[in-house]
C-alpha cells in the first residue's frame, strides 16, 4: 500500500525477483511512478478498506507492506492485513519513532523512517564506538557496526579477528556489502560489521579505537 518513491521502488524490486505484486494507492496519478511496463497489478482505493484489499488479492498474499505517507493509514492497514486476513509477513512504515516502538511491541514490525535515517547519518558524522544492529533472542550474541581506527587500514581481516576474538560478518565498501575472507585487506572508508558476544562490545570498541599491535 502506497505508491510513492518507496512503494514504487519496492514493487519493481519484488517483480524483478519474480513475485506477483499488487500496488494500492488512493490516487490514480501515483501509479505513474511505476511506468507503463510495470508487470504487477494496480488498485485504486484506500489501503485499509477490506474490499480494496480483497481486489488486490490480500486473501492469497504472502506479505503486505504499508508504505504510504500516513502513519495512521499504514498501521491500520497493516493490522487489517494481519488480524483480518491472516497475512504473516507484514511491515508498516512509521515516521513517528514513539509510535513505531509501541506498534513493534504489539507485534507489528515497523520501519521508523526518521529514526533510521537519523541513525545512519549520525553514524557517518560521528563514526565512533559501536552501533548494535541485531541481537539474538538470548541477548548473548550481537551484530555490531564498529568504528575501526584508521591505523588498521592495510591490515587483514584475519589480523583483526585474532586481535579482538570476533568474527567479521560483513564489510560495507563504497556502499555495497562484501563478505570478506581472512585475507581481505581493510581499506579506508570500510564499515566493519562484527559478530561478537554482547558482553565483549566495550572491550572490542577499545581495541579497535587504538593502533593495532605490531606483529
Amino acid at each position: 500500500m502506497g505508491c510513492g518513491r518507496v512503494g514504487s521502488t519496492l514493487a519493481h524490486n519484488l517483480v524483478k525477483l519474480g513475485y506477483d505484486v499488487a500496488v494500492i494507492d488512493q490516487s490514480a496519478d501515483a501509479f505513474r511512478r511505476l511506468g507503463e511496463d510495470f508487470a504487477g497489478q494496480i488498485v485504486t482505493g484506500v489501503g485499509f478498506d477490506r474490499d480494496t484489499l480483497v481486489e488486490a488479492g490480500i486473501e492469497r498474499a504472502d506479505a503486505f507492506a504499508a508504505v504510504s505517507s500516513g502513519d495512521n493509514s499504514n498501521i491500520i492497514s497493516a493490522r487489517v492485513a494481519r488480524e483480518t486476513f491472516g497475512v504473516e509477513n507484514v511491515v508498516a512504515r512509521i515516521y513517528d519513532p514513539g509510535r513505531a516502538e509501541v506498534y513493534q511491541r504489539l507485534g507489528i514490525p515497523t520501519v521508523a523512517t526518521v529514526r533510521w535515517t537519523a541513525d545512519q547519518v549520525l553514524r557517518r558524522l560521528l563514526p565512533s564506538g559501536a552501533q548494535t544492529e541485531w541481537t539474538d533472542p538470548s541477548g548473548s550474541v550481537s551484530l555490531c557496526e564498529v568504528h575501526v581506527e584508521p591505523s588498521w587500514v592495510g591490515r587483514t581481516i584475519d589480523k583483526l579477528q585474532s586481535a579482538t576474538g570476533t568474527r567479521v560478518a560483513v564489510i560495507t565498501r563504497f556502499g555495497e556489502g562484501l563478505l570478506p575472507e581472512e585475507s581481505t585487506v581493510l581499506q579506508e572508508g570500510d564499515l566493519v560489521h562484527l559478530a561478537l558476544r554482547a558482553a565483549d562490545v566495550e572491550r572490542v570498541v577499545r581495541l579497535l579505537a587504538a593502533d593495532p599491535e605490531e606483529d
